[in-house]
């Protein structure tokens, strides 16, 4: 089998990574800044459970050609990117390769498949997050396996997912699976905006009511929009609010497995704002003022986190919990 990721920079890298580390052949398709550190480094692949995988001889292309011969497709680009990356795609993949998204939002399987029409395009998530510790080191922080819409089309491709232990688990319905990814990732921008590592951030409650706050307005729209988001965590996703929002002992006592993350873990849009990247903010509660919108209805906590990380994007700043919360509801 001939896999391919393509747009590796740190979920690429590390999905690629664990793939090639266990035997299956990748090659990687990104920046000329990654392909160089990983000349130089390899790949060090570590987990929050002590996992802790090489690979020395890493194959990294940095143009589209690379993916000529491609079976399997790993998109991994950041949402913004996947219009221009179907069209690089288009042009070189074989009829019949198997695509896969594997990027934050709901939409981008869509956006994929509009225009790989001679390719089977799957929709799916990744859940846990992903430090690029730079070096060529990348760190899983948080739980979680690989979510992927039910498809034959992968059948020859999940004993490798399985060995480099990231098994792709299957559903009939991705959608709402992806749905429930979003309201956790609706903390993305809180951590960013924090300038903590998620533990800490998750540990005070005055980001965690910020949070409350952005999930219980996404959560009455997708009740208005006929969406119910799959159960990721012990308890359901509508509960989850009144969880977040208990004082901090209290918390700790019916949610302490959400403490239970790995002290260096980070969101992608803090990694971003930290690089001075664009975030993916438009794709992530962008996504929900999106359905407000098509609702007739307003979104103004997910608005405003909107506008502030597009603020900070370009003048950098850190937010204290409490004046979050009051910038966010008060």
């Amino acid at each position: 089998m001939n896999i391919v990721v393509y747009g590796a920079g740190g979920i690429g890298c590390y999905v690629g990574g664990r793939l090639a580390a266990t035997g299956t052949p990748v090659t990687f398709i990104g920046r000329q800044r990654m392909a160089s550190d990983l000349a130089s480094f390899g790949l060090h692949l570590t987990d929050y459970l002590g996992a802790d995988l090489r690979v020395a001889d890493v194959r990294y292309e940095t143009t589209p050609a690379a993916a000529a011969e491609a079976d399997l497709v790993l998109v991994t680009v950041k949402s913004a990117a996947t219009a221009g990356a179907a069209d690089e795609l288009r042009a070189v993949l074989k009829p019949g390769a198997v695509v896969v998204s594997f990027q934050n939002g709901v939409r981008n399987g869509e956006v994929l498949r509009s225009r790989l029409s001679d390719q089977v395009v799957v929709a799916g998530m990744v859940p846990f997050n992903v430090l690029n510790r730079g070096a060529g080191v990348f760190h899983q922080g948080t739980e979680g396996a690989l979510d992927v819409q039910r498809d034959a089309a992968l059948t020859p491709y999940l004993e490798a997912f399985e060995r480099a232990g990231l098994p792709l688990t299957q559903h009939d319905e991705i959608l709402p699976v992806q749905w429930a990814k979003l309201l956790l990732n609706l903390n993305n921008p809180i951590n960013a905006l924090s300038n903590l590592p998620l533990r800490d951030e998750l540990s005070l409650r005055p980001y965690r009511r910020c949070l409350a706050a952005a999930q219980s307005e996404t959560l009455g729209l997708l009740d208005a929009a006929g969406i119910r988001p799959a159960q990721l965590l012990p308890v359901p996703m509508h509960r989850f609010p009144a969880i977040l929002r208990l004082p901090d002992f209290l918390f700790r006592r019916l949610a302490g497995k959400m403490l239970a993350i790995d002290p260096l873990a980070r969101t992608s849009m803090w990694e971003d704002l930290e690089a001075g990247r664009q975030t993916e903010i438009d794709y992530l509660n962008g996504e929900v003022v999106r359905l407000a919108d098509s609702l007739g209805r307003s979104a103004p906590v997910n608005a405003k986190l909107v506008e502030l990380i597009r603020e900070t994007e370009s003048d950098r700043r850190s937010w204290s919990g409490p004046e979050l919360l009051q910038r966010l509801v008060m």
